[in-house]
This record gives C-alpha cells, structure tokens and sequence, in this order.
C-alpha cells in the first residue's frame, strides 16, 4: 500500500513538472504578436483609460453647487465659493475691492445679495456673507495639505463670464512669489489649469479628495499660466473674518494685470478662450465637453461617435498660438497645434492650422464652424 502512495506522488510531481515546461516553452517559443493581448482587450483597456473617473464626476458635480459668480456694480465680475455653513463665501480681494454689496449668482441663476465682511489691502483675500446661503454644507477645506508637483486639480469658477466652467491640470510649479500692485503674492501654487479673467476667486480642488487646496488669484502670458494662493496660507485670517466680521472696509487698489478683475471681456477674448478650451477638453479625453462647444448646426452634421473617433489615435495637443480677428459678428480664430499620435509606424509629431469661426447662439459662444490642415 505504501509502494503504491509513493508511486502516485512521484507521477503527480511529474504530471506538474510537465505542466511547468510546457507552459515555460509555450510562452517563449510562440510569436509575439500571439503571446501579447488580444486588440480587443487593448482596445477594452484603453476605453477604460478614456472614461472620466465617476469619483472625479461626483466632486465636480458637488463643487459647482457650492461654486458662485460674483458681479459688482460697475460691471466687473469674478468667482468665489461657500466655505463654511454660515454662508460665507472666500472670494479675491480684487474682485470685490471699494464695494460694500455685491451680487452674487448662484450655479441654478439666483441672484442673491452678498455684504462684504473682510478684505485685506496686501493679500489678495475677502469674505462675502450671504445670508440666504447659511446653513447649506459648503466645501471641504483642506487641513494641513499643500500641493506638491504633478498633483492633479481642478479649477472653477466664471472666467470671461462663462459661469460653472471646469478645467483641469497639475500643480506644475510651487513656491512662486511676485508682487502686482498692490498685492503681494507668496508661496504661490502654478497651475496648468487654464483660467482667464473671471476665474479669479474660485476654488482650486484636488482631485483626490475632492478638498479645496487653493484659491485661483492671477494668471498670466493670455491664460497659459495660472495662479492659485494655498488656501492654508490664508484660511486663519479668512476665519477671523467671519467670527468678527469687519465694521469699516479699507479701500484697496484693483490694478491686477493679467485678471483685469473680469473686466472689458470682448467677444475675442471669450472666443480665443473657448478654442483654448476646445483643445485643453480633447488633452484630457473629455470629448463631451469638447463636443458641448460645438453649435447646434455643426452637431446636426456631426454626430458625437463621429467627433470622438476623430481623436482616438491622438494622445496629446500642444498650442503654439493663437490669433483673433472679428468679422462681422463673428470671430474667426486661427490655433497652431503640434499633435502626438500613435499610429502603425508608432508615434507621430503633426502640426495643424486649425481654423474656428465661433459666434453667439442664445446668448453663448459656440464654435459655429471648423476645420484644418496639415502644416510643415
């Protein structure tokens, strides 16, 4: 009995000492393009890779409730956020400089009355009440967070008046310090986020936690640089605020180039913003947004499936420049782009004159047309 246990151990070590080499001369004699996964896996993958993350949908979605158009009388604008549950909102001093009352425009279209309660003359940093806004759950601020290089972010607020827009990036500089009249600037975060006049106030978040980590405060060389102050830098003085709130307001200089508090946004600015957009939506695989830009006509031609398999092979888009010109009451804007793509010969470097004509449908700038070529 005993021979026989023994007899069929060692034929069992022999059956998975077989199974061990055949597996071992299967994987390195058949050739690779066997071997590897099949195109439909990939292709599976890669879908994968393009979906916005539910997570990521779910903090925008609840961050643009809490996420406010701030207006003044003479006509400027700018964004601000609800912070704590006493419906205060944190918001630029530049935006709200020399004024007592503000409107204050929430994502649903209520116009509401905010009071200016705090502002420094040196931080570029208010409060505004809204007492119609107390008791709703604000945002969550980050507790002893900083940011650090390649974090991913999300920026929000009105830039060009174009309310509830949502751009991401990474924090791709930290530490920066410089001086605009009459504010100082410290220990700055440099976002890739595209932000434009009107941006100014709104909340920088981090997409891990959904937390904000920033207020956007300037931007600089037309939109391709933005700044965001650490909101853990400011958040003591902006508390102090809303326990005793201000009783005289200083007056502060507004002279913030680059932000222009909002202000003078011509059809050209918004048009150059919106085509920067166009491709910063297509950078990050967000074709709906991308799509969503297009007027009512181009879409009627062009069906979305037929919009996102136009950019299945393109991995990445650069803009070299951009030019404006109005005609009539339209805007035609020139963008110069190099594209990396993949392709059967592997990646591929193209550069593209991209031609737009955008113009107002019901009270909202769409791309109205487009096209473009290949240039050397």
């Amino acid at each position: 009995m005993k021979k026989v246990w023994v007899l069929n151990a060692i034929l069992s070590l022999l059956i998975v000492a077989a199974g061990v080499y055949a597996w071992s001369w299967v994987k390195n004699t058949l050739p690779k393009q066997l071997a590897a996964p099949s195109s439909l896996y990939i292709q599976a993958e890669e879908t994968k890779k393009e979906e916005v993350n539910p997570q990521l949908k779910e903090i925008i979605y609840e961050a643009q409730k809490l996420v406010v158009k701030i207006e003044i009388a003479d006509g400027s604008f700018g964004s601000g956020f609800l912070y704590n549950n006493q419906g205060d909102i944190i918001t630029n001093a530049h935006v709200v400089a020399n004024a007592k009352e503000v409107k204050v425009i929430t994502v649903d279209s209520k116009e509401l009355t905010g009071e200016v309660i705090g502002i420094s003359v040196d931080t570029d940093i208010a409060v505004v009440r809204v007492l119609e806004l107390e008791g709703t759950k604000p945002l969550r601020i980050a507790n002893n967070q900083k940011a650090e290089l390649g974090d991913e972010v999300i920026a929000l607020g009105s830039p060009l008046g174009l309310q509830n827009t949502v751009t991401t990036g990474i924090v791709s500089g930290v530490g920066r310090s410089f001086h605009i009249e009459p504010f100082r600037y410290e220990d700055m975060y440099q976002i890739s986020a595209p932000i434009a006049p009107g941006n100014s106030g709104g909340p920088l978040i981090d997409t891990r936690t959904g937390e904000v980590i920033g207020i956007n405060s300037a931007v600089m060389e037309q939109g391709v640089i933005g700044f965001s102050i650490p909101i853990n830098n400011v958040i003591s003085l902006i508390r102090s605020w809303s326990e005793t709130p201000m009783t005289s307001l200083p007056r502060v200089g507004v002279a913030v180039p680059g932000n222009n508090n909002g202000q003078s946004s011509s059809n050209e600015d918004i048009a150059n913003y919106i085509a920067q957009y166009y491709f910063e939506s297509i950078n990050h695989r967000d074709y709906v947004t991308a799509y969503s830009l297009l007027g009512s006509e181009l879409q009627s031609t062009l069906s979305y499936e037929e919009f996102r398999a136009d950019f299945m092979n393109v991995l990445a888009v650069e803009i070299n420049s951009t030019f404006t010109e109005m005609v009539d009451r339209n805007v035609n804007v020139t963008v110069l782009i190099q594209t990396q793509q993949r392709g059967d010969d592997g990646l591929t470097f193209t550069n593209y004159e991209c031609n737009f004509v955008l113009g107002l449908e019901n009270d909202q700038m769409k791309i109205l047309s487009k096209d473009r070529k290949k240039i050397d």
